[in-house]
């Protein structure tokens, strides 16, 4: 198994803190008044625990930062991607696909608790239909043995729906996410791994709980059974940043399967 260098842990963080001053920067351009544009759908329950503070240029920093977990971590498959050495029925495009997804993920969610506009809440969950979906085609691909070709037009067909959904039942975003992760997970443990040769099954577990805990920690968020507004240490950011190591964990699945 391929490890990652310091060096290229440096370029990650290096390239994760251009991007969050990149996003930064587009915040500066369209905000801090984010009142004059139309709300997330969310405000009208409760946007997760953390407190907004109003006329700041980002509404929610701890869930906006932590965001950036998703960002580092795509880097980090990018720069593992494009290294010397590679070994892996991952192809190096792939892997850098997975990455992009994953930066467009933290970048999605941090428009969204930075601004809690209904923009921002496309982008954010946007981000999250093209990781279900990447992982949906990627088991489907495996277990039918697809061609690239058909497996990027179904990826991209599927991709489409999802988010003709989105603008169509914008309430049902996360029940649909739900399904397609949960289809993913099954297509991809009852299909696909007997067919990946050499696969470390352990490190698609070990997602799936950390991806679990992540869940939890949504959950006492959102429904306020631990919540401190004011604070820093959210809920909703601890499940940034298991998610994203809940993502790399599964990278590290794909990228274990042998060369044929």
């Amino acid at each position: 198994m391929q490890r990652i260098k310091p060096r290229q842990i440096t370029v990650a963080l290096v390239l994760t803190a251009l991007s969050g001053a990149a996003i930064t920067l587009i915040l500066a351009m369209l905000g801090p008044y984010w009142s004059t544009y139309a709300p997330a759908t969310c405000t009208e329950t409760r946007c997760f625990c953390e407190a907004p503070r109003f006329g700041s240029l980002v509404l929610q920093p701890a869930n906006s930062w932590s965001s950036l977990g998703y960002v580092l971590a795509g880097f980090l498959m990018i720069v593992l991607a494009r290294s010397r050495g590679w070994q892996s029925a991952m192809t190096p495009a792939t892997a850098i696909a997975l990455g992009i997804t994953a930066i467009f993920v933290g970048l999605g969610s941090v428009l969204l608790h930075a601004t809690l506009t209904l923009w921002g809440q496309f982008f954010d969950v946007l981000g999250m239909y093209l990781v279900g979906s990447f992982l949906l085609v990627s088991a489907l691909a495996r277990w039918m043995r697809l061609p690239d070709r058909q497996a990027i037009v179904l990826y991209l067909l599927l991709c489409a729906a999802l988010v003709a959904a989105l603008i169509a039942v914008p309430e049902a975003r996360r029940w649909l996410f739900a399904v397609v992760l949960i289809f993913a997970i099954v297509v991809e443990l009852a299909m696909a791994r007997p067919r990946r040769a050499g696969v470390q099954v352990r490190w698609y577990m070990f997602g799936i709980v950390t991806n679990a805990v992540a869940f939890l920690f949504w959950n006492l968020d959102q429904h306020g059974y631990a919540c401190m507004p004011e604070s820093l240490f959210q809920g909703h950011a601890a499940w940034h940043l298991l998610g994203a190591v809940s993502l790399w964990l599964t990278f590290r699945y794909y990228r274990s399967e042998r060369a044929g």
